[in-house]
């Protein structure tokens, strides 16, 4: 497998492949031919497009899917580049099928600046892999005491507005932000969690932290905060997106306020569908700190609910929480580690569970994957027809690959799926007409 140094743009065919367009609700055999101007040039029939002066890429048993859009990546650059940078991040993401990538603000110092937003957004335009979206910060340096320039961030790139790793904790900050981010059409992406009830907590609080002896996180921790930011979202018109949602009753806040009419939108990571608490238990008295993150793993209650959201569309986006750390924040006791895990190559196979294991229709977990982050974002694509931008995924549904540390694109390797074996492989990554990633 290879990620492309220094793509080019030139005209492609993609033969004979499934074409999987959740955007048109395409489910056929293809060919697709890519422009040399990056766009999509034309869809036709299995077999019947000429070759002409193309590079043909046979894609006989393979999908094809819009490229994939990650809502909520930590790419550490700037200032802690040790555990990961745009570079390497924007590499182990087209490896994982990603075309575009939204990336969190809490750096160091943190994206609360229209200098800060123009930074990443200059770094990921010159790796050139995939897309480096940047979101800027709710509030000045994540302090939760007074806002951001979110205009100025909005005007120099910024996607959205998000304190991901930590609250809001001032409820009237949150609506002010909530109602300035509505004028401008910006998403407030929420890390909702309520930090008195989250105390010193170590791992969700229930049966398997009590036999462990670790301090628990009770679920109420995010409902109450997910509760809160709802209804001023609410009363404001205003956008609100809630990360990585993780408990049961979350979920049925979200889909009560979409019910009624709200613009809330919410995003579950592979981890919180794959896992439960008991991933923390390596038996013998020992913790595994890759599987402890923020918000952390659930109860198997809070998995299927989480599993369920996905399937009715109340989480319209998978989103990985890519968060890399190096052995200096996991190698250490459970009570002092890190949270955070990456999973920007695991992705797939493990999105693809939920149709293997809970017949999920396929067209809709690609969604979840694609047409689904596309929508917070506002994103006007169109899918795999003529004259769209050519990002595409192509994907071996069958392959398997272990889960090995040379396997990892990350220069961190924090995964509780380490040493496992997966189902479902890119086997190539365009964007923009662009070959950036090719394992075929």
């Amino acid at each position: 497998m290879s990620v492309v140094d220094s793509p080019v743009l030139e005209q492609l065919l993609i033969r004979g492949g499934r074409l999987l367009d959740p955007y048109n609700g395409t489910d056929c055999n293809v060919d697709v031919r890519v422009g040399g101007n990056g766009k999509i040039a034309e869809v036709g029939d299995a077999g019947a497009l000429p070759t002409g002066d193309a590079r043909v890429i046979d894609a006989s048993g393979l999908w094809v899917t819009p490229g994939f859009i990650d809502l909520h990546v930590h790419l550490r650059e700037p200032g802690e580049e040790y555990k990961e940078d745009i570079a390497t991040g924007s590499a182990a993401a087209v490896a994982g099928g990603f075309a575009a990538v939204v990336a969190m603000p809490n750096t160091v110092p943190p994206c609360d600046s229209a200098e800060g937003v123009d930074f990443v957004r200059t770094r990921g335009d010159a790796v050139g892999l995939c897309r480096v979206l940047p979101t800027g910060a709710i509030t000045c340096g994540l302090e939760s005491e007074r806002l951001a320039p979110i205009a100025e961030m909005r005007d120099h790139g910024a996607v959205a507005i998000t304190d991901d790793g930590r609250p809001v904790t001032k409820a009237g900050l949150m609506r002010s932000a909530l109602e300035y981010a509505g004028d401008l059409g910006l998403p407030v992406m929420t890390h909702a969690e309520n930090l008195a009830l989250v105390g010193d907590g170590d791992m969700h609080e229930g049966v398997v932290s009590t036999r462990l002896g670790l301090r628990g996180i009770p679920a109420s921790a995010e409902d109450a905060a997910v509760s809160r930011d709802v209804l001023i979202a609410e009363d404001a018109g205003a956008h609100l997106h809630i990360c990585h949602v993780s408990t049961r009753r979350a979920v049925g806040i979200i889909r009560a306020a979409r019910k009624r009419g709200a613009r809330i939108t919410g995003e579950a990571a592979p981890h919180h569908f794959a896992l439960t608490d008991e991933a923390v238990d390596c038996g013998y008295g020992a913790f595994d700190t890759s599987a402890k993150m923020n918000p952390p793993l659930r109860s198997e209650e809070d998995r299927l609910a989480i599993i369920e959201g996905l399937r009715d569309g109340t989480l319209c986006a998978i989103a990985t929480d890519h968060a890399p750390h190096s052995g200096i924040e996991k190698d250490v006791p459970f009570s002092e580690a890190a949270n955070g895990v990456i999973g920007l190559q695991t992705a797939l196979p493990l999105s693809l569970g939920l149709w293997r294991d809970y017949q999920m229709p396929l067209l809709d977990v690609i969604a979840r994957l694609t047409s689904g982050p596309a929508s917070v974002l506002g994103c006007s694509d169109g899918g795999i027809v003529a004259e769209e931008v050519a990002d595409l995924t192509i994907i071996d549904s069958e392959a398997t690959w272990k889960v090995a540390p040379e396997a990892i694109l990350s220069k961190s390797k924090n995964t509780p799926f380490m040493g496992q074996t997966m189902r479902g492989k890119v086997r190539a990554t365009v964007v923009g007409g662009r070959i950036v990633y090719a394992s075929l």
